[in-house]
């Protein structure tokens, strides 16, 4: 019998342009290569994280706060990558 984990995780999003343009690529790159999927949420709405358009589609804003979550066996390590990295200053990410 296998029980599924679901982690969540409130963070602010740190860039100044908020999750558009080169930090949302930062954001979806990262949950590609992540071993479990994770969902970003705001407002009610909840993404995948690993599709730009998704997560452009949220509006998300600098100083606004998001959830972040995942399910399964990764689901802590997964949703704590992503919120460090949503705290970040993605604006300066090459």
């Amino acid at each position: 019998m296998s029980t599924e984990t679901t982690v969540e995780e409130q963070v602010t999003v740190a860039s100044k342009v908020g999750l558009h343009a080169r930090p949302a690529a930062a954001v979806v790159k990262a949950a590609n290569e992540l071993p479990t999927v994770v969902k970003i949420g705001k407002d009610g709405r909840v993404v995948d994280a690993r599709s730009m358009l998704s997560l452009l589609s949220l509006g998300a804003e600098h100083g606004d706060t998001v959830t972040v979550s995942a399910e399964g066996p990764d689901a802590a390590e997964a949703v704590a990558a992503m919120v460090a990295l949503l705290a970040s200053n993605l604006d300066e990410a090459s």
